[in-house]
């Protein structure tokens, strides 16, 4: 029934693919808009086809299976790489299909036999491929960067993986030398590589350029001038630590800064040779700060502590404070490949709606850096390298964890394992994460699906792609082959807060590789709210089963009360009076088909009065669907219905100021207009009226939209 027509032209959506495991939340309630669009083709003609799909989603998941594993005592550390993944996948076969199931619930009208899973066979082909083609076209290198780093979680996270919290910690004020700097992270002093002043600050003209020294070691760091260092903030003068700071990464790479990491990826103090305290070596990050401190005020190298409210970037998942790290990840140069989006976005070629989200997505592009793609995590799609070990420069370069037969962890160089007698079929066998070296001292590496069967000796590279990277093809993995015809899909629905994350990445990819842009309009969603506008969390307490909502006030009830009242873009202030509020809209169709159908007599000639408005309503909704204003038709259909149809014309016929055809026709116009926002009440009810329809289309889903042309013959 859902499949995409033999004959029409085609009208395609691609679902944005929930995580494979998840349960419905109340955000994906907001799907509820693409059915409304295809169920609304599908009525006019057009080979309509919704394609789902589902993510494995990376991190997410990974992080879900980790919290089932820390029930049993056990965490990723206890497992090889390989069999991680393997439990990983099993767990997510035995607990994916739910969110189908809730879907269906809600009507969506998906062709679900074509479901499109981000780990299918075809999909890691396409992925590998577009990789393999980038990295030879040189749009893909390897570097140092900096990353929010969760050293509890074990891998980097995006923009959208953080949250951001105030909190009251405590300021120092560090002696370097001549100059005192303020810091809430006296622990990573040790890394520091500058002191930092504004050019115009007249205090330290005199300083800038010469050195000064850095407490706790025998290291002496120049003073440097920068226009990122805000005068009125602490002393004025800030420490300068690239490796573990954003900003100070900047400018490091503004002023040639070495870049001195003291924190592992395990979140512990690891120093430099030239670090006169030992004490805090191996120590976690907390612990270090307080024994930091304490050396600092026994040497009188601190000044005093003041208590400072300012905001913590931390993991959105375990909530624990992220440590921006430098490691080596694979990029995206982006200079080129945005060129085209860019040129796209401004022609219309893809359209927003509402029509602000064009300016923002290309002030996103004018901004947009080289995309960071590595992940530090199993669960996901492996990049498709394999590092050659061959040379002594190879086997010092990459470090490596793994597990031996007693599954005892064990990590270093691949120098010192074999050094030490262990053979690399060992490593390999219970490896868990490989880090090579990047830049000139990087171990040369091949890109391959598989390992290269040449005589070499070779380890995989163990980071896995950003889910960005495989779901900004998702365009491109839906509709291969002959249904790439369908491309430019029709219509893209997504939340706002991944429009330069995912749209800007689907169009890039799909103009790299198939030279097409691959959907014509992009229609931002409405976040869903609690009854007061909060953002729901479960941490707040304010989440809302929508599934909770469909069995007490039916399914049709929940899609009307998305739209209405709520223009794309905006807010749905999700309450249960809202949604009640539209259950009694459905009483009220079943009242008008009662009344209606208990009418007796032959159903007389129709009033081109009444006949002309019916028109007129159909022509403004369809006005309102073409121009994607969905609330518009939503808060007209209700109104009309409502008040017009049921408290006047049905009163009229009660006078018997309009005849029965009248009505008859009214209530079928009605039922077709409301069926894509209301498809169950509207196709039960379409059921009950089979006596009173003169050319009886079997469903409603089926029925032809009213319009013009069609309802002279269609009723």
């Amino acid at each position: 029934m859902f499949r995409a027509g033999k004959t029409g032209k085609p009208f395609t959506v691609l679902m944005p693919p929930p995580n494979a495991n998840a349960s419905l939340h109340a955000g994906h309630a907001m799907y509820t808009i693409d059915d409304i669009m295809v169920r609304w083709k599908r009525m006019q003609g057009f080979s309509a086809v919704w394609i789902p799909g589902m993510d494995h989603a990376g991190f997410e998941t990974q992080f879900v299976y980790e919290k089932e594993l820390a029930k049993s005592g056990k965490s990723r550390m206890n497992f090889d790489r390989n069999t991680l993944y393997g439990n990983i996948y099993k767990f997510v076969r035995d607990n994916s299909g739910l969110i189908y199931q809730q879907f269906k619930r809600l009507g969506f009208s998906a062709d679900w036999d074509r479901s499109v899973f981000t780990l299918d066979p075809h999909v890691l082909k396409q992925i590998f491929e577009t990789f393999k083609q980038m990295e030879a076209e040189g749009k893909v290198y390897r570097d140092d960067y900096i990353v929010n780093f969760c050293t509890h979680c074990g891998t980097s996270l995006s923009e959208l993986e953080t949250d951001h919290k105030e909190r009251e910690d405590k300021l120092y004020y560090i002696r370097y030398g001549q100059l005192v700097v303020a810091t809430v992270r006296p622990e990573t002093m040790f890394g520091d590589t500058a002191v930092a002043v504004n050019p115009k600050d007249e205090r330290y003209k005199i300083f800038v350029g010469k050195k000064v020294k850095l407490p706790l070691t025998s290291r002496e760091i120049p003073v440097i001038a920068d226009e990122m260092v805000d005068m009125e903030f602490g002393t004025g003068a800030v420490k300068i630590t690239p490796a573990h700071d954003p900003n100070d990464f900047a400018a490091g790479q503004r002023h040639n800064l070495d870049r001195i990491s003291v924190i592992d990826l395990n979140g512990k103090m690891r120093l430099p040779s030239d670090v006169e305290f030992r004490e805090i070596e191996g120590k976690k990050v907390r612990e270090a700060r307080e024994l930091t401190v304490k050396k600092l005020e026994e040497t009188g190298d601190l000044e005093k502590t003041v208590d400072y409210l300012h905001t913590v970037t931390a993991c959105y998942k375990c909530g624990r404070d992220l440590e921006p790290t430098i490691t080596p990840n694979w990029f995206i140069r982006v200079a080129e490949l945005k060129k085209p989006v860019i040129e796209a976005v401004e022609k219309d070629e893809v359209r927003f709606f509402p029509k602000r989200y064009k300016k923002q997505m290309l002030q996103w592009l004018e901004v947009m850096h080289d995309w960071p793609i590595s992940r530090q995590i199993v669960w996901g799609i492996r990049i498709p390298v394999w590092y050659e070990i061959e040379t002594e420069k190879e086997i010092e370069n990459i470090w490596v964890r793994w597990l031996d037969k007693n599954n005892e962890s064990h990590e270093g160089s691949v120098k010192k394992f074999l050094s030490a007698g262990t053979s690399l079929t060992e490593i390999v066998k219970g490896l868990q994460k490989v880090v090579a070296v990047s830049g000139s001292n990087s171990p040369r590496y091949v890109v391959a699906e598989e390992m290269p069967e040449d005589g070499k000796m070779y380890l995989p590279e163990t980071d896995t792609f950003d889910t960005w990277f495989s779901s900004g093809q998702w365009p491109v993995v839906t509709l291969g082959g002959e249904e790439e015809k369908r491309l430019p899909t029709d219509f893209m629905g997504t939340l706002s807060d991944i429009l330069p994350f995912w749209i800007s990445r689907m169009i890039m990819f799909s103009l790299y590789l198939s030279k097409k842009i691959p959907f014509s309009n992009v229609y931002l969603w409405s976040m869903v709210a609690d009854a007061k506008g909060v953002k729901m969390s479960k941490s707040r307490g304010n989440v809302i089963n929508p599934i909770d909502l469909v069995e007490k006030y039916g399914a049709d009830a929940l899609r009307m009360t998305l739209l209405y009242g709520t223009p794309a873009g905006s807010k749905v202030n999700l309450s249960e009076e809202k949604v009640r509020g539209m259950r009694n809209l459905a009483n009220k169709i079943w009242n008008s088909v009662r009344f209606i159908t208990s009418l007796n007599g032959e159903p007389g000639e129709r009033s081109e009065h009444f006949t002309n408005q019916i028109n007129q309503i159909s022509k403004d909704i369809t006005k309102n669907l073409e121009e994607f204003k969905l609330s518009y038709a939503v808060d007209r259909l209700y109104d009309k219905f409502w008040h017009w149809f049921c408290d006047e014309c049905i009163e009229a016929a009660k006078k018997g100021e309009l005849s029965k055809a009248d009505l008859v026709h009214g209530l079928i116009v009605f039922l077709k207009l409301l069926h894509p926002f209301m498809p169950f009440v509207t196709e039960a009810v379409w059921r009950e009226i089979k006596h009173l329809r003169k050319y009886p289309e079997q469903m409603l889903i089926s029925s032809r939209w009213p319009g013009s042309e069609t309802l002279a013959a269609g009723l």
